[in-house]
């Protein structure tokens, strides 16, 4: 640990820019606690903006020259992203003179999927000299490990299921649909696409109790996986508290997610809320021996 915050202090001062939830100020956090200096830039109308330091500055998000003149007045040399960006919407996004200039690669971007639109976007700002540092470098502690991280066994079943959902998963990240899949008893019950993990599990409890789990009798899994070809540096799977109580909610039995590839907010409550609600939370490999972990 000691050897890795003094490569990281080794970074300078570092860019910030923060989407909405916690992974940003998780950063910001771990980034003080190993004396990185950081420059934070918060995105109207996206960041939790009462959520960080006063000195923080906002803007626009289609401001993009602005941003990036901030970090080099900030004299950042790396820059991470971090948090939940909506994509937005182009027909009504406000775009300053330097973003303007590159809208036609942008947009060309976006219409190959959101994995080529985030590349798009870091171009931009290694083009202005800027290191990208990943999220996972800084906040360590939140990948998540492999196996069972609470006592709640998964059944056989369980089992299959997540082997499907994690096949369906890996399918639908190849073609930049998204990230999460539930299965249940082996029927796919939703796939996620542009509206989130969070708005498909709501849609998983309102499908009929005939072919999910319920409160009493829990049965199929949420399963997220990274995409095959997903730029790491900028969009891992991230699940938390939030996640586990719309599982339960959708009477599901577990969730699955990539070991080493996903960010686990507050691991200690998830593992809890679960528990508590007889929910197992299952770290599997890119090998599929879900029967060994």
């Amino acid at each position: 640990m000691l050897n890795e915050g003094k490569r990281l202090r080794g970074i300078g001062k570092l860019g910030l820019i923060a989407g909405a939830g916690d992974l940003p100020l998780l950063i910001l956090e771990r980034a003080k606690s190993l004396q990185i200096p950081v420059h934070t830039v918060l995105l109207d109308g996206v960041s939790d903006e009462e959520r960080f330091p006063d000195n923080s500055l906002c803007f626009p998000i289609g401001s993009i020259g602005k941003i990036i003149k901030s970090l080099h007045d900030a004299e950042c040399k790396s820059i991470c992203f971090a948090g939940q960006i909506k994509r937005p919407d182009f027909n009504k996004l406000e775009l300053d003179a330097y973003g303007l200039k590159n809208l036609p690669s942008i947009l060309l971007a976006a219409s190959r999927g959101d994995d080529f639109l985030l590349r798009a976007i870091m171009k931009l700002f290694e083009k202005q000299g800027f290191q990208i540092i990943g999220p996972q470098e800084i906040v360590d502690n939140l990948i998540a490990p492999t196996g069972l991280l609470n006592n709640i066994l998964p059944s056989k079943q369980d089992l299959l299921d997540i082997r499907k959902s994690h096949d369906i998963a890996r399918a639908i990240g190849d073609l930049d649909i998204g990230q999460g899949v539930v299965v249940c008893n082996g029927l796919v019950l939703a796939v996620e696409a542009q509206e989130g993990t969070n708005k498909m599990l709501h849609r998983c409890a309102e499908l009929d109790e005939n072919i999910r789990g319920t409160l009493t009798n829990r049965a199929g899994v949420l399963v997220k996986c990274i995409k095959p070809n997903q730029e790491e540096k900028v969009d891992m799977p991230t699940l938390g508290v939030k996640t586990v109580q719309l599982a339960i909610e959708a009477g599901l039995a577990g969730i699955g997610f990539v070991a080493g590839k996903t960010f686990l907010i507050d691991k200690h409550s998830m593992c809890s809320l679960a528990e508590e609600n007889g929910l197992f939370l299952l770290g599997i490999n890119e090998q599929d021996n879900y029967e060994n972990n």
